[in-house]
């Protein structure tokens, strides 16, 4: 006889268990929960342009993130592209070029900054150091 009482009383408790937190609260009418929208992916042409530089196309990366697509894009997009770019033309021997993308960067972004693993590289930290001086 127990079993027969002790069922339902645990089958409500296994319902209550599996409801979301808070969603028997009332909500007031014609006030809905805010949706959180997830970040913006990076656009595909950023996405392709590092893509070609993380596989030692240097020039097909310069080219595909000088494109608009990427260089009309958001300030965060077109400082990205222009840092790649940057690494591209020191990985190519061409650091005038190089220390102009990194100019480009700081005058969109003046806080603009490497990532800590990017510093020392021996090609472009010591033209990003001299580009951001010159700032």
């Amino acid at each position: 006889m127990k079993i027969r009482t002790l069922l339902p009383i645990a089958c409500l408790l296994t319902g209550c268990a599996s409801m979301p937190f808070g969603a028997g609260k009332d909500t007031k009418p014609g006030h809905s929960q805010p949706e959180v929208s997830a970040p913006a992916p990076a656009p595909s042409g950023l996405k392709e342009g590092i893509a070609l530089y993380n596989n030692g196309d240097y020039n097909g990366a310069i080219k595909r993130l000088g494109q608009a697509d990427v260089t009309g894009g958001p300030k965060a997009t077109q400082v990205e592209a222009l840092k790649y770019t940057a690494f591209s033309y020191c990985l190519t021997s061409r650091t005038t070029l190089c220390r102009h993308q990194f100019e480009k960067a700081f005058k969109l972004d003046p806080s603009f900054d490497l990532e800590p693993g990017e510093h020392g590289h021996p090609l472009w930290g010591p033209v990003f150091v001299k580009a951001k001086k010159a700032k």
